[in-house]
């Protein structure tokens, strides 16, 4: 197993390059705001929102149990990963065959015209090969050429689709096809690279996968239809425009999700280590830490949302500013349900998961039906908020239920969320009151100057410098 120093530095690089490799998408939402019309800007992420939601079924997300399998088949873990490949892309294939045979159906109901469909499991075919090539380097602290690689891939799908919807009278079509093209081709090179390392697709191993797999999909689609079901259902009750109202700025509030991501990226693997070595002292030290540091940037990204939202959208889209808190404050309760989630997967215990997802997206479903059409699209953030609260507890209670309860500090991060509640109120509160929020800005940026002086030698390790004192 590696150790600490360099589990440590390959988190903290695959950090830094996923919140940037991100933060290319934020970064051209402005070029397509502007690009695309309301409707095709919304029309897009009505597919990116099918997109994410059908990956989940389709690819059955089978890079969500190399957590475990990494530890159960340590002498043959490049095995266990073509295996999987070789299965989700059956999977996926059985997929396109059925959207196929009833295309009329599934375009109408996803108001995806039917092309799209197509090019949509394609691309779901060899991004999964991304995906596992990636959650691999991830699990042997290989960065190089992971972050590399996800650059790349950010960048030139950027700059392909931008150049296709110049070329294409078609805005949405240049969108869509021009930033699948590198994924796919990509793709390709990974897939035959996968089975050259793997060598083998053993049925063993899909016994071993599909039971924990296929309790994780309802779990893993739920909670994605968290993320869409609103955008779908705006459209649904409000039309496109109000939905990319919506998409524009829960992009925006949800650049919370960037750290989310980034930080458990880097968080799972060593918390995996510490759980196969019962070091559960180590695991709440570092999470209470964990915890605060993401709490500190999660409140200074609310802080800024409206100068985001008009740097991202333009004048046009600042009707939607009060979308972001609500929405950021559910990813601060998303951030704290993964803490846990990464406990329960790594015990296999997958149908708890799925059963409180569920439940969340029902939940979701209902809330939105009653809320959207009497209060309008800014009525979705909300009860978005309530089901991630929702999570947050349930998970909570899960890894009580296990036995596993003394691994986090659990009264610790129950006031950080109560504490990040009242702060979002608060935000909301001084969003119109410019001259008060700037100060505060400036009081941040002043304590987040403190913060990385006071620890800028273990911020200089972590980036290979070595003081000279040390090495006389």
């Amino acid at each position: 197993m590696a150790n600490n120093t360099k589990a440590l530095k390959s988190g903290l690089w695959y950090t830094a390059s996923n919140f940037l490799l991100k933060s290319i998408g934020f970064i051209t939402t402005p070029m397509f705001s502007r690009m695309m019309s309301k409707a095709d800007y919304g029309s897009y992420n009505n597919y990116s929102s099918w997109l994410s939601t059908i990956m989940i079924v389709v690819t059955l997300n089978l890079g969500a149990t190399f957590i475990s399998a990494r530890f159960d088949f340590k002498d043959d873990f490049e095995g266990y990963i073509s295996s999987s490949l070789a299965l989700s892309s059956l999977a996926t294939v059985i997929g396109a065959v059925i959207l196929n045979l009833f295309h009329g159906f599934f375009s109408n109901w996803m108001e995806i015209e039917y092309r799209y469909l197509n090019v949509m499991m394609v691309y779901l075919l060899f991004n999964t090969a991304i995906d596992m090539f990636q959650t691999r380097e991830r699990y042997y602290y290989e960065y190089k050429v992971s972050v590399a690689l996800g650059l790349s891939i950010s960048i030139i799908s950027s700059a392909l689709a931008a150049l296709f919807i110049l070329l294409c009278e078609d805005n949405l079509f240049g969108r869509i096809v021009g930033s699948s093209i590198p994924i796919i081709l990509i793709g390709l090179v990974l897939y035959i690279k996968i089975f050259k390392m793997g060598k083998k697709v053993k049925v063993s191993y899909w016994k071993y996968a599909l039971p924990l797999a296929v309790p994780f999909i309802p779990h893993c689609l739920s909670l994605t239809l968290l993320n869409v079901l609103d955008k779908m259902m705006i459209t649904k009750f409000c039309g496109s425009g109000k939905n990319a109202l919506y998409s524009i700025a829960y992009t925006c509030g949800a650049i919370v999700t960037l750290f989310i991501t980034s930080l458990n990226t880097a968080f799972s693997p060593w918390l995996g280590e510490k759980l196969d070595e019962e070091k559960y002292d180590d695991i709440k030290a570092f999470s209470r830490k964990y915890v605060l540091i993401f709490a500190f940037l999660a409140s200074g990204a609310m802080l800024v949302s409206p100068e985001v939202l008009l740097v991202m959208g333009g004048k046009k889209y600042m009707s939607a500013i009060y979308v972001m808190p609500p929405v950021a404050m559910g990813c601060v309760c998303q951030f704290m349900y993964t803490m846990y989630v990464n406990i329960e997967q790594f015990k296999k215990h997958t149908i708890g998961m799925a059963i409180a997802s569920c439940s969340a997206a029902v939940l979701n479903l209902v809330l939105n039906y009653i809320f959207i059409p009497k209060y309008g699209y800014i009525a979705a953030a909300y009860t978005t908020l309530v089901c991630f609260l929702w999570l947050f507890i349930a998970h909570v209670l899960l890894v009580k239920k296990l036995g596993f309860s003394m691994v986090y500090d659990n009264i610790f991060i129950f006031f950080i969320v109560v504490v990040m509640g009242i702060y979002t109120i608060f935000v909301n509160y001084i969003y119109k009151m410019t001259v008060l929020r700037y100060i505060i800005v400036g009081c941040y940026i002043i304590a987040f100057c403190v913060v990385v002086y006071v620890n800028r030698n273990i911020i200089m390790k972590f980036f290979g410098y070595r003081n000279k004192k040390e090495d006389n």
